[in-house]
């Protein structure tokens, strides 16, 4: 079945990558953050069962989470950027075979709704569900509770691989989803009924009383959504094959101060220069930082972020996504001249030392974005410069070994 060689072939792709079996620790790292991860989010659903019954006597939590679904959502959405990439580049190898097109992008698009990733947010409802809706609804309940919010985020995933794709065309559709959201905000803030919080905790009901068309209505905007992501995809991919680009002589800086560092300094000259020309880098960036600018701006001028648990994961997220984002996939952008350096006696250890030297002086650029937080007393100085070091000493070391 060909949905199925698309598997093999995304998992043949990852044990082949280069890194696969050097970095061994990374992937033991990544295991426990998802071990850790889902033992968080768990603890999180069983406090707030028994929170939200304490804090709102006079409703039921899973009402009061209910009105928060599109708070999640947003959540899931920027949390993807990082880690997940869009299907545009794995379309490439294919275009060629006699295979239909459709069928192609389809599957695609079938594997990307079916990631791991997207149940990443049962960890904390299904606990949530078992404390709050079996008494009224039985397992039932919880079943399609749970459903429910799987489509809502299948639907979210979809939303995402459609931003993202445009987002990496052009830097301007940054347009799109801050637009949507912003028009939600106003619909949430401006009326005095807050409809869209009413409407998040009515759909949330739905689900637990098992209403079919409550989930109609969710496949139906999955099935549009999935039509418009692969009539983009379709033209994308077929532009970008037949585009032709005029070659432009462009000034570029030679960093001549890293000199006087010796081997380092030209490492962090290469990094640096790798940063400011790959198109996949720079848009990295660019989303990383609109991305801190947003929860900077949640975070100091409203009060959705203030316990304790958001502002610590928004603080924490601002300081390590742009190293993390990067490094990630470390010493896979450099295969540029990698094949280069290995021909030379320069040392990788001084590669990876420029590098670390370059994301380390990096957090100075997320601790300006969070200025606003800390100016409006939201967040401490100390606090700030403790997640920054943090970040550098505890996270990025870990992402190197």
């Amino acid at each position: 079945m060909f949905f199925n060689d698309l598997r093999r072939h995304g998992k043949l792709a990852a044990k082949r990558h280069p890194m696969y079996e050097k970095n061994k620790f990374g992937k033991v790292f990544m295991y426990f953050m998802a071990v850790f991860w889902a033992g968080y989010l768990i603890s999180i659903g069983i406090g707030l069962a028994y929170m939200l019954r304490d804090s709102f006597p006079g409703m039921e939590p899973y009402h009061i989470l209910n009105k928060a679904l599109l708070v999640i959502l947003i959540m899931d959405f920027l949390i993807r950027f990082p880690f997940q990439k869009p299907p545009t580049q794995e379309v490439k190898p294919y275009l060629l075979l006699p295979i239909k097109k459709n069928r192609l992008f389809d599957f695609l698009l079938l594997r990307s709704g079916l990631s791991s990733f997207n149940v990443i947010w049962f960890f904390l409802f299904v606990p949530f569900a078992i404390l709050t809706v079996t008494r009224f609804f039985g397992i039932t309940g919880i079943i399609t509770y749970n459903l429910g919010i799987y489509l809502l985020v299948v639907f979210n995933n979809y939303w995402y691989l459609l931003c993202r794709t445009l987002l990496n065309e052009r830097v301007w559709w940054i347009v799109l989803p801050v637009t949507v959201y912003g028009i939600l905000a106003a619909l949430e803030f401006v009326p005095d009924n807050h409809p869209i919080t009413t409407f998040t905790m009515n759909l949330g009901e739905a689900f637990i009383a098992g209403n079919i068309l409550a989930f109609l209505g969710v496949l139906i905007l999955i099935a549009l959504i999935w039509l418009i992501n692969r009539n983009i995809i379709k033209r994308l991919i077929y532009s970008e094959i037949n585009k032709v680009e005029d070659t432009k002589v462009k000034h570029v800086s030679e960093y001549t101060f890293l000199e006087r560092y010796g081997e380092i300094g030209e490492f962090f000259r290469l990094e640096l220069k790798m940063l400011t020309r790959n198109k996949r880098c720079k848009m990295s960036l660019r989303t990383f930082g609109i991305i801190v600018i947003l929860f900077s701006v949640l975070l100091s001028f409203s009060t959705i972020y203030d316990n304790a648990f958001m502002k610590n994961f928004i603080v924490i997220y601002s300081f390590i996504v742009f190293g993390v984002g990067i490094l990630s996939q470390i010493m896979g952008f450099e295969g540029n001249y990698l094949d280069g350096l290995m021909t030379r006696k320069e040392s990788i250890f001084n590669l990876l030392k420029a590098k670390y030297y370059l994301y380390s002086i990096g957090v100075l650029i997320p601790f300006v974005l969070i200025t606003p937080a800390i100016v409006t007393g939201k967040l401490s100085v100390f606090s700030a410069i403790s997640y920054m070091f943090f970040s550098i000493g505890v996270v990025y070391f870990a992402v190197f070994q």
